[in-house]
């Protein structure tokens, strides 16, 4: 039986009859908040009839025409997702879910979600997977934008529950809309390197009473890492580059934004250019900057240019260039 990680607790695996007792304490606790929308959580009222529907999952299963998943959080089933429908033939299936208040605000559902299209699209050669939702159930609609699903319409009347028929949305995804694995990576690469550059720039900010924290630029980059500056260059007077390690750049810098000589000082990304090559990566920026220097107000723009490694313990840059202009 496979095991799928969504998180440091959390994990996606099979739904099956055997998990009825677990399945129908969660039931009873998210029936609140499912009951309006599912009407399969309606006939989970005990333990005979919380196994039938799994049974039923189970047995749609084996002739490939439905699946159902459990979401476990911290060893507790917390909700699911399901392919509600199947249809190898057209190509086309439906992705579902369902969540107690206990597993909400975590992104469990989009990232299960993102599971089950992942191998519906890659594993199965699915054309389409839809996502039916009844009109008002603003959080399962959140779940489908979030997925980058389009609103194909409105079945007007189409489905009665508890004597009131309700509206269903039908939202979708194509399998060439779906972005690949491949990008999915280098998506979540390119946002951890957003946030060292942001956590670089930020540790210098001392204005509107902010405290420059010059830790954190040790925590950005590896403890060999080069720094240099090379502003001279710019006048084209062939001034000599200026290069530090990471102390000899960190000191007079702490010391500027802490004694009064510099203050109100900030710096900021305008432009970048990133490209990600496996387990490096280079980062070409342009900022500016303002500040008090000496009682004088100033403001100022750059270049930079940044190189990254990646580590055991995750992304770190390992060099930087820059010129003032």
């Amino acid at each position: 039986m496979f095991t799928l990680p969504l998180g440091d607790t959390a994990r996606l695996r099979p739904l099956e009859p055997w998990h009825a007792p677990e399945f129908l304490a969660h039931i009873d606790r998210a029936r609140p908040h499912v009951d309006p929308w599912i009407p399969w959580a309606t006939f989970s009222t005990d333990r005979a009839s919380a196994t039938a529907v799994l049974q039923r999952y189970a047995d749609k299963q084996a002739q490939d025409t439905a699946r159902i998943y459990g979401i476990w959080l911290d060893g507790t089933l917390v909700g699911g997702v399901m392919f509600t429908r199947f249809d190898s033939a057209s190509g086309v299936c439906e992705v579902g879910c369902w969540l107690e208040a206990a597993g909400e605000g975590r992104g469990l559902v989009t990232r299960a979600c993102k599971a089950l299209i992942d191998w519906a699209f890659a594993e199965r050669g699915m054309s389409r997977v839809e996502w039916w939702v009844a009109a008002g159930n603003t959080r399962s609609v959140e779940v489908a934008r979030r997925l980058g699903m389009t609103r194909d319409g409105v079945l007007r009347k189409h489905t009665e529950y508890r004597g009131e028929r309700r509206d269903i949305e039908v939202w979708s995804v194509l399998s060439e809309e779906w972005p690949s694995a491949d990008c999915e990576v280098e998506a979540e690469v390119k946002a951890e390197l957003d946030r060292l550059m942001h956590a670089f720039l930020g540790a210098f900010t001392n204005a509107d009473g902010s405290r420059p924290d010059l830790d954190a630029v040790r925590e950005v980059f590896i403890p060999q890492a080069t720094i240099i500056a090379n502003t001279g260059g710019t006048a084209g007077v062939g001034a000599e580059p200026v290069v530090y390690d990471l102390e000899s750049f960190i000191r007079p810098r702490e010391k500027m934004l802490t004694d009064g000589t510099l203050t109100e000082f900030s710096e900021w990304e305008v432009a970048e250019r990133t490209e990600v090559l496996g387990s490096i990566a280079h980062r070409s920026s342009e900022y500016r900057k303002s500040g008090i220097r000496d009682g004088e107000r100033f403001e100022g723009s750059g270049r930079k240019t940044v190189q990254f490694v990646r580590t055991p313990t995750g992304w770190r840059m390992s060099s930087m260039a820059w010129e003032d202009m």
